[in-house]
């Protein structure tokens, strides 16, 4: 094993390397000016630039995107965090009739393309006067999410005792009380897995934010970056500017929540 271990630290700084190089180039870039760019891709900045950041405010509505995928984001993983929470242990916790069958059917609503549905949404959208709107692309996000975060918080209730639950009942606890102070805090982890899960797929989604949109009222920050594509043709400077803004947000999110993951990650490990 020792002799391994040489390999094993060369193979996590590659993977390490290439995960990282291409969003520290976008960051480094993003301070350099169009001649630095095109002088050298690879040299640093003379100086700090930060009229790239203003210009990517600037010339196009990104704060308005901004807050609109804040607001998006976050109510859709408030619905599929709450869906999830109380479904996932229901399914998993108890015999019903028909109880495989949903299981498979959520399972298999995993393999539906997007493209599939998109035509079908956007006429039940018309006709209820959801289309272009923040409600109509929250729905959307949390089904979206509810399959992926039903199985990891299905998973994750397993490795819960049930004798936690058993103690709470003869202690006279209802069923809800138990659910809501003691299931709900051991299984943290497992929501906040979910809701990075959910963050990170709705923040950076893009086909239905284009399809099921028509204008600034509801699009989100990929769809500005689509728009900076067009606007910044030519100046590399300010689009890198526009690529890090749009992806900062998932890195900090998922930096502030990694303890929580890492925990739910390790608890259902062990108890496998």
């Amino acid at each position: 094993m020792k002799k391994r271990t040489p390999f094993i630290h060369l193979l996590m700084f590659v993977i390490v390397f290439i995960s990282l190089a291409p969003i520290m180039w976008v960051f480094v870039s993003s301070f350099k000016t169009y001649s630095e760019i095109n002088s050298s891709a690879l040299s640093l900045p003379a100086a700090l630039n930060f009229n790239n950041y203003a210009a990517a405010f600037k010339y196009a509505p990104i704060l308005k995107y901004f807050l609109n995928s804040v607001v998006i984001v976050g109510a859709s993983i408030l619905v599929t965090a709450t869906i999830v929470a109380m479904s996932a242990y229901a399914t998993q916790r108890f015999r019903f009739r028909f109880k495989s069958v949903i299981i498979a059917l959520i399972a298999a609503s995993l393999l539906l393309p997007a493209q599939s549905i998109s035509q079908p949404l956007f006429t039940i959208f018309t006709s209820l006067n959801i289309f272009d709107t923040k409600i109509g692309l929250i729905l959307v996000y949390s089904a979206m999410g509810i399959p992926m975060s039903f199985f990891v918080m299905f998973s994750y209730y397993m490795t819960i005792p049930t004798e936690i639950e058993e103690a709470a009942y003869i202690d006279g606890a209802g069923f809800f009380r138990a659910f809501a102070t003691i299931i709900l805090p051991l299984a943290k982890p497992g929501l906040a897995t979910i809701a990075i899960l959910q963050f990170i797929n709705t923040w950076n989604e893009f086909y239905f934010a284009l399809v099921l949109t028509s204008g600034d009222r509801a699009r989100t920050v990929p769809i500005a970056l689509n728009y900076y594509m067009s606007t910044f043709a030519n100046n590399y400077s300010a689009l890198f500017a526009a690529v890090i803004l749009t992806v900062a947000p998932t890195i900090v999110f998922f930096v502030i929540m990694q303890k929580q993951v890492i925990d739910s990650l390790t608890t259902g490990a062990v108890k496998g």
